[in-house]
């Protein structure tokens, strides 16, 4: 496999970075540049994106019609958003519409429900989303135990999850619904909580292997690509799995390199055009309150999460025995980008 030479500099794709929204600016210093501007994080819900999405927000503390509906404009799924932006998690309004949520009661098995039908039942998917935000914002992680307790009784024989097992009886495990409990119990555990801290902890690992067993996106029986909306890379990335999400995920989370995550790190490569840009991907089908990035056009969001996942792995100790994969020469006279430097 041929990988693709960036003709762009780091330092002109650094400042090419910096012209983006300000939650862009402040993630590109804290991961690229290892400065953790606390003034730019700051302003993120007080322009750009940030504004837009507050700005949306209704009387009642809700987004769209309800917390579920309708996809993408309602609370749930913009209260994602604003977690992904990484502002200061202490802001009121974000504050006061997630406990407004967990006030308006839980499921029977202690999960976040959508309407009458996950009344009994929750959604493992929406519980580990619910999850990453609620604790993000520092929601009172007591307020949060029931949601853990459901997400860990969801737990699958094959390490992940699956939010069809409670609908349909499914028997393996989903990347979609595993990616997002994963960043849920990370999120959560990086409160300081020590709720089942040994049993969350076998969680993650548990399902991070389920990952890695298919190499992010194979199948562990052929081999062959599992589904192929897998290799894009859109954003948000709302409750769908692909590479770069999981990659995103396991660099945050400090997970050490594995050689199960080459192939990845080959098809992230691989889309990266000759300028050392990534494109965006055509969205996920939905309504939206406004666009942060076009689809086709070189995308801030990716090009962020792609070089913080390579400069990760480029730098960990673990990775001692891949470091040519990082460099020019190899795999199959690869020529990349991102150096430890960056």
């Amino acid at each position: 496999m041929k990988l693709i030479h960036a003709e762009m500099d780091n330092q002109h794709l650094i400042d090419w970075l910096l012209k983006g929204d300000i939650s862009i600016q402040y993630q590109v210093h804290r991961d690229l540049l290892g400065d953790d501007c606390k003034d730019l994080q700051a302003r993120i819900l007080e322009e750009g994106w940030g504004k837009k999405f507050l700005s949306k927000r209704k009387l009642n503390g809700h987004w769209g019609v309800s917390f579920y509906q309708p996809k993408w404009i309602s609370t749930h799924y913009i209260l994602l958003d604003l977690r992904n932006l990484n502002p200061n998690p202490e802001h009121t309004l974000v504050k006061a519409t997630i406990k407004m949520v967990l006030d308006d009661g839980k499921a029977e098995d202690g999960g976040i429900p959508l309407g009458p039908s996950t009344m009994k039942h929750s959604d493992i998917c929406v519980n580990g989303m619910f999850l990453n935000y609620a604790s993000y914002f520092r929601i009172d992680e007591k307020k949060l135990h029931s949601v853990v307790d459901s997400i860990l009784n969801e737990v699958m024989p094959d390490g992940g999850y699956n939010c069809m097992s409670v609908r349909s009886g499914a028997r393996h495990s989903s990347l979609h619904s595993t990616i997002s409990v994963l960043e849920g119990l990370y999120e959560f555990q990086k409160t300081g909580s020590s709720y089942r801290v040994k049993e969350i902890q076998k969680a993650r690992s548990d399902a991070q292997e389920f990952i890695l067993i298919h190499k992010l996106f194979m199948s562990d029986k052929t081999g062959e690509v599992i589904k192929k909306e897998f290799l894009n890379m859109p954003y948000p990335c709302r409750w769908k799995y692909n590479v770069l999400r999981a990659m995103d995920y396991f660099q945050y989370a400090n997970i050490p390199w594995d050689g199960r995550m080459d192939a990845a790190i080959k098809l992230i490569l691989v889309k990266q055009n000759k300028d050392g840009r990534w494109n965006m991907n055509a969205a996920h089908p939905g309504e939206v309150h406004f666009v942060m990035e076009e689809a086709g056009k070189p995308s801030r969001w990716n090009t962020l999460r792609a070089l913080r996942v390579l400069k990760y792995y480029s730098n960990s100790p673990s990775a001692t025995n891949t470091k040519d994969l990082f460099t020019s020469g190899s795999p199959g006279n690869s020529s990349i980008v991102v150096r430890p430097s960056l």
